[in-house]
């Protein structure tokens, strides 16, 4: 029979080894949390977006508007046609349709089933052409066939709302009469914590609200070409981003 200390050997609990603290989660050396931003008093925003500003400016120093025009009207009916359409497939398509159709007159003239031919690829061919005749007839009408400088002019205009007539007026006119927000300046301001609302408008009176005037025209063209370069929808390319240490969204 085993002695009562053999027992205690073989009966004794294997020590177990003590439970070591997680090793803190990696953080960027420089950059912001959401928290931080949360906390970010108006002017230290307005200071920051100044920044992401100056730094998109350098990495973009050709920002211009994407959409191929030479005057008001060209751009005004671009920017129609980019309504769920890329770019590039207007750029394809305005052209032909200014070579044929140069003017608002011609516009209001046009047949539909010719509009709708040369507006077919840019998709809801139908509505657009419909849209396109209609604002050529309404310029006639009431503006002598040229484009209105103002926002409540335009935006009177069928198929002009306010983002159409803030891209009219900020890069044909050279107007800031607001900031641009399409759906990339919508992503980016909602990722820097410019914005944490989700409504165009109110997107809109966010920026104007942290961004001088004189730079709500650049500061839209800039964020959406960042938007299509590197901020992507999808999967931002967060290592390459210049304003990485600026955002609250970015991964290391």
């Amino acid at each position: 029979m085993p002695s009562a200390r053999d027992q205690s050997r073989r009966g004794a609990p294997k020590a177990t080894p003590p439970t070591l603290p997680a090793p803190p989660k990696s953080r960027r050396a420089a950059g912001l949390t959401p928290g931080e931003v949360r906390r970010e008093s108006k002017r230290a925003r307005a200071a920051r977006a100044a920044e992401v500003v100056t730094q998109l400016e350098a990495e973009y120093p050709d920002h211009r508007i994407a959409l191929d025009f030479q005057t008001p009207l060209q751009l005004l009916v671009a920017t129609i046609l980019a309504a769920q359409c890329t770019d590039v497939r207007v750029n394809l398509v305005t052209p032909e349709l200014f070579a044929r159709l140069p003017g608002a007159r011609d516009l209001a003239a046009a047949p539909l089933p010719l509009l709708e031919e040369l507006v077919h690829s840019t998709g809801f061919f139908h509505n657009k052409a419909r849209a396109l005749k209609a604002l050529g007839q309404a310029l006639v009408a009431d503006h002598g066939g040229e484009v209105p400088a103002t926002m409540e002019e335009l935006t009177r205009l069928p198929g002009v709302g306010r983002k159409t007539a803030n891209v009219v007026l900020g890069n044909a006119f050279g107007t800031p009469e607001g900031v641009v927000v399409d759906t990339h300046v919508i992503r980016l301001a909602n990722r820097l914590y410019f914005s944490r609302e989700s409504d165009p408008e109110a997107i809109e009176r966010d920026l104007m609200e942290i961004l001088p005037r004189e730079r709500w025209i650049d500061a839209a063209n800039l964020l959406t070409h960042h938007g299509r370069a590197v901020c992507k929808a999808r999967r931002p390319e967060c290592e390459r981003c210049v304003v990485n240490p600026l955002c609250p969204s970015a991964e290391a």
